[in-house]
C-alpha cells in the first residue's frame, strides 16, 4: 500500500485521529511503528463490541508494526474510574491474573500470537515506588485532571472521588511512557486518558504518540452499546449458530457498521458490496465472516445451512433439546409444557408468546394462551417458541 492507502486502511472506522499527519510521517520513516492497546482484566469474557479495537491492531499488525496487548494489572488495581459514579472496588492480584489469562486465551482468535507482545504494567508501574509516583503525579495538575466529565459531574454533585483514582489517568499515561508508543487506540470513553498520555511523553522529552479512538459498537437492539448486561451483544464464544442468528436479527442499516468495524474489509470493498448485493445476501456474508474468525469456515456454512433450514424453510433443527415429561391422563397446559421443557422462564411468558401467535406445535400455530395437549404416554411433540426456541417434548 502506499502511504495514503495505508492511512485509509487503519483510518476506516475511527472517530478521534489526533493527529493524522503525525502518523503520515512515522509511516513515512519505513520502520515498524510501537501500537499499543490497554485492556482492564476485571471483565475477560469478550463480546463483538471488544473486538472492534482488537480488530484495529490486528489492521496495525498485518502493515508489519509491533503490537503489544497491555494487561493492567496494576491499573486494575485502581478500577478504571471511567464513566462511572461511584469508586469501583480493587481486584486482587489473583482475580486480575486469572481474567489476564482468559483474555489471553480469546484474543489470539484475531491477533496473530506470534506478533503480539502481551505486557503487564506493574512491570514499570510497580517498580515506580512512592517517590517515582510523586514525581509523576508532578506532571500534572488537579484541574486538568478536574476536565474529565466523569470527575467533573462528581465533583460538582459532592459526591467522592478518591485520591487514587485521580491517580489512574497518569498511571495510564506513563505506560505509554515507559513503551514509548508512537500509536495507542481505545474506545471513544478513553479519549481523555489517551491524551494524558500524549502530554505525558512531552513532558518526559518523547514524540508524542498518535492517538485513535474507535466507536462504541451498538447491539443487536440498534440502540444501547453492545453490553451483556443488557443482552444485546454477540460472544466471541457463542456457538457459530446462535452467532448466525444474532446477526442476521440486526437491522440492514446497522450491518453496514458491523462491516466497517467487525471485518477487515477495506471501505472500497464494503461500497461495493453495499451497492451491487441484496441486504439479506450481504447480511448472511457478514455472519459467515463473523463465525469464520472465531470458530472456522465450516461451521459458518453448517450455521448457515443451519439458519435456512430453520428460518427461510420452516424447519426444525436436525438436533435439538430432547425432554421428557412425566404422562398424564389429564391434558397439561401448553404454557406449563414450554417452561419444564426449558423453552421459556415463566408461564406467564409462555402465555404471552403463545398469545402473540410465536408457538408451534408440530408445525401448527396455537394462539390460546389456555391450550392444553394430550399427555398421555407415548405422545410426543415439536415445539417452537418464539423465532429460536425449539424443543422435542415427550409423555412417558
Amino acid at each position: 500500500m502506499t502511504l495514503d492507502e495505508q492511512l485509509d486502511f487503519l483510518g476506516k472506522g475511527t472517530v478521534d485521529f489526533i493527529e493524522r499527519n503525525d502518523l503520515k510521517a512515522k509511516l513515512g520513516r519505513g520502520k515498524p511503528l510501537t501500537i499499543k492497546v490497554g485492556f482492564d482484566p476485571t471483565a475477560p469474557d469478550i463480546h463483538l463490541g471488544h473486538t472492534v479495537v482488537i480488530r484495529k491492531m490486528k489492521h496495525f499488525q498485518q502493515l508489519g508494526h509491533r503490537v503489544i496487548f497491555l494487561i493492567g494489572d496494576f491499573t486494575g488495581m485502581i478500577g478504571d474510574p471511567t464513566g462511572k459514579k461511584a469508586t469501583r472496588p480493587a481486584l486482587s492480584t489473583e482475580e486480575i491474573l486469572q481474567n489476564a489469562e482468559t483474555y489471553k486465551q480469546q484474543v489470539f482468535k484475531i491477533l496473530d500470537p506470534k506478533t503480539t507482545e502481551v505486557r503487564f504494567n506493574s512491570e514499570w508501574l510497580g517498580a515506580l515506588g512512592a517517590e517515582g509516583m510523586i514525581r509523576l503525579a508532578a506532571k500534572y495538575t488537579l484541574a486538568r485532571i478536574l476536565e474529565r466529565d466523569d470527575f467533573r459531574k462528581r465533583f460538582d454533585a459532592h459526591q467522592p472521588i478518591a485520591i487514587h483514582e485521580l491517580l489512574y489517568p497518569l498511571a495510564q499515561g506513563y505506560d505509554s511512557v515507559a513503551l514509548k508508543c508512537d500509536v495507542e487506540m481505545g474506545g471513544t470513553d478513553q479519549l481523555f486518558n489517551l491524551l494524558v498520555g500524549r502530554d505525558l511523553m512531552r513532558e518526559y522529552g518523547q514524540e508524542p504518540q498518535v492517538v485513535i479512538t474507535m466507536p462504541l459498537l451498538e447491539g443487536l437492539d440498534g440502540v444501547e452499546k453492545m453490553s451483556k448486561s443488557l443482552g444485546n451483544y454477540i460472544g466471541i464464544n457463542e456457538d457459530p449458530q446462535s452467532i448466525f442468528g444474532k446477526v442476521m436479527s440486526i437491522s440492514d442499516d446497522l450491518m453496514w457498521k458491523y462491516y466497517t468495524l467487525c471485518t477487515d474489509l477495506t471501505p472500497a470493498e464494503i461500497a461495493a458490496k453495499k451497492s451491487s448485493s441484496h441486504p439479506m445476501e450481504a447480511k448472511r456474508e457478514l455472519a459467515k465472516s463473523i463465525i469464520r474468525d472465531f470458530h472456522d469456515a465450516a461451521a459458518a456454512d453448517a450455521a448457515e445451512e443451519g439458519f435456512r433450514r430453520v428460518f427461510s424453510e420452516r424447519q426444525a433443527p436436525s438436533e435439538m433439546e430432547e425432554v421428557s415429561l412425566p404422562a398424564s391422563a389429564e391434558p397439561q397446559l401448553l404454557s406449563k409444557v414450554i417452561v419444564a421443557a426449558g423453552l421459556s422462564e415463566s408461564n406467564k411468558e409462555a402465555q404471552r408468546v403463545i398469545a402473540q401467535g410465536g408457538v408451534l406445535v408440530d408445525d401448527a400455530k396455537v394462539s390460546d394462551p389456555r391450550a392444553t395437549l394430550d399427555a398421555n404416554s407415548g405422545k410426543s411433540y415439536v415445539l417452537k417458541v418464539g423465532k429460536r426456541r425449539f424443543g422435542r417434548v415427550t409423555f412417558s
